[in-house]
Formats: C-alpha cells, sequence, structure tokens
C-alpha cells in the first residue's frame, strides 16, 4: 500500500484559501507538481509567492526560482476558455496532468421563498458546473496520455477529487441552493466514476462539515457563537482544521486507494450520525 504522490503532476482548484490551500500544500510537500488555481490571483501571490511572471511558486521562505513544483494560475474557471487555458498552462509546466482537486466553491445564503432568487443557478454554476467542465477536459487528457505512452496494465491512469459538503444530506432553509449544488455534485461523483471507470479514472470526493474552511471562519466572525455551536453539534468535539481534509484528499489520490471510486468520504466529526432530537423515544 503506497500513500506516494511524488512526482504526480496535479491541478488543484480553490487554492488561495481555505481547504483548497491546505490541499495544494499537502501535495506539494509530498513531493508532487502542483498547479494553484483560483480567481484571487492576489491571494495566491500572498500565500505562495511568486517571481514577476507569476507562475514559478517558491518554497516557504525561499526566493522564486524556475524549476520549482509549484505554479499559480489565475482565472475563472466558469469560463470554458479559462479552463482550457488552465489546461494548457498546466502541461506546459510539467507535461502532464495526473490528479484532479475540484476545490473551488462558494457558500451562500438564499431564500427558499424568494422567486427572483438567482442563487440556486450561481452555485450550480460555480460549484457543479466548473467542476464537471474541468474534469471533462482533464480526463480526456489522462486517457490521451495513457495512450500515447501505451498504459495497458495499469491500475489507474488519473484521479479526480471533488470536494463537497454535508450540506448535500443535511440541510437548513437558508442553505438551500449550496445544498442542491453539493448534492448535485455528490451526484456527477458517482456518474463521472462509473462513465470512466473503463478508462481507470478514479473520482471520489469528500463531503466535509466542523472544518476550519475559509467560509466558515468567515462565519465564525460575524457570529461569534457560532463557533461554540459547531462544537458543541459535533461527537468528537472540535472543529477540524483545513489540513485533516488535505489528508483525506492526500489518501484518494494515492494508490492506498486503488479500488475506490463514486464514493463519498464524509468528514465530520460524526456530526451527521447523531439525532439532533434528545428523546429516547423513536
Amino acid at each position: 500500500m503506497s500513500f506516494s504522490i511524488a512526482g504526480k503532476t496535479a491541478i488543484v482548484t480553490g487554492a488561495a484559501n481555505g481547504v483548497g490551500l491546505a490541499i495544494a500544500r499537502q501535495f506539494a510537500d509530498a513531493g508532487a507538481n502542483v498547479i494553484c488555481a483560483d480567481m484571487d490571483e492576489v491571494k495566491l501571490a500572498e500565500e505562495f509567492g511568486s517571481n514577476p511572471e507569476m507562475d514559478v511558486l517558491p518554497e516557504a521562505g525561499e526566493e522564486s526560482a524556475p524549476g520549482g513544483n509549484l505554479r499559480i494560475f489565475a482565472g475563472d474557471l466558469r469560463e470554458k476558455l479559462t479552463i482550457a487555458n488552465l489546461l494548457s498552462a498546466t502541461i506546459d509546466a510539467f507535461d502532464r496532468v495526473d490528479i484532479l482537486v475540484n476545490a473551488s466553491r462558494q457558500v451562500a445564503a438564499s431564500d427558499p421563498l424568494d422567486t427572483d432568487d438567482k442563487m440556486v443557478e450561481t452555485l450550480l454554476d460555480q460549484n457543479l458546473l466548473s467542476a464537471l467542465r474541468l474534469t471533462q477536459a482533464v480526463a480526456k487528457r489522462m486517457i490521451q496520455q495513457a495512450e500515447d505512452e501505451e498504459q495497458e496494465d495499469v491500475q489507474s491512469i488519473g484521479v479526480i477529487i471533488n470536494l463537497t459538503s454535508i450540506a448535500a444530506v443535511r440541510t437548513r432553509p437558508q442553505l438551500m441552493a449550496f445544498s442542491i449544488a453539493s448534492a448535485a455534485l455528490e451526484q456527477m461523483t458517482r456518474s463521472m466514476a462509473v462513465a470512466l471507470a473503463p478508462n481507470k479514472i478514479r473520482v471520489n470526493a469528500v463531503g466535509f462539515g466542523s472544518v476550519m474552511s475559509a467560509s466558515l471562519r468567515d462565519a465564525c466572525a460575524q457570529a461569534p457563537n457560532l463557533r461554540e455551536d459547531v462544537i458543541g453539534g459535533t461527537p468528537l468535539g472540535r472543529i477540524a482544521e483545513a489540513s485533516e481534509v488535505a489528508e483525506t484528499a492526500h489518501f484518494l489520490a494515492s494508490g492506498a486507494s486503488r479500488f475506490m471510486t463514486g464514493q463519498v468520504v464524509t468528514v465530520d466529526g460524526g456530526r451527521t450520525v447523531i439525532d439532533v432530537v434528545d428523546t429516547d423515544h423513536h
């Protein structure tokens, strides 16, 4: 059983903050080549540093230098041209792509009774469709790579990991749009897993909750009691660090999970397994 991803090339979207940032760092520390993609070019540069061309990232505390294992890519992945440019930049930098992590996501409130509220469409576009289109483009490249390299006996030619939320199965009225988009992404994970299995591409997801993501950090800043409420509703009694989701993504990207596909791995400290009604009568 191998957890190694050294030498593999990974695209990680949503890499400027939160869980996406933690995954990019985890993969780079494990020896993978990483393309860190996000809309926020300034935040990417702040987190990783860059040379004047904004394409080569240094190791922490070092000056930028060509030939490192990190690159940054800024762009709106809701645009098809941006997806094509991201894939081209990846191939130009590292000649191939082996792992895709769709970690870019938006969390926003919606009004379930407002017929003019467009948040369902907005979050489906941001959280589902951009991930789907990038998955399609990357999968085609993985298949072409395998054909060019005549990889016939390998167990896996590529790995795709989607980041979703426990909101896919546990929801509140104001999170309707986010919950719909999360559930759709989970079903896309299963559908693409079946579609790509004959090509030996594995597709899995990580559904998380009670994790200090960028969105939870912002929410806690606005609602002082939220942190304690989350901890109180989590059986393990704490909020996880983003790095703990990154470790799960590392497992799914590695050969240790080589017989897993179409699965949603839940990382939530047990939050989705408890009954919120405290009673002995059912």
